[in-house]
């Protein structure tokens, strides 16, 4: 899968869950709804600095500096 696909994918899984907390729980509430959604965003990104960015490799035990 290429690069532009996945993070196409991870933007599209951050909207459909902002969405769909909004409308199930946060429907007439601005100030709640605006705070969630900032935390959301934040949540997404990070994990996206940390998985998507630069693929997590697992530690193999063996000395990486020889």
């Amino acid at each position: 899968m290429s690069r532009r696909v996945a993070v196409g994918l991870y933007v599209l899984a951050m909207v459909a869950v902002i969405v769909g907390l909004d409308f199930t729980f946060l429907r007439h509430r601005f100030g709640e709804r605006l705070i969630v959604n900032i935390a959301i965003v934040l949540v997404f990104a990070a994990f996206y600095l940390r998985f998507v960015r630069r693929p997590w490799r697992p530690w193999t035990g063996r000395d990486s500096t020889r």
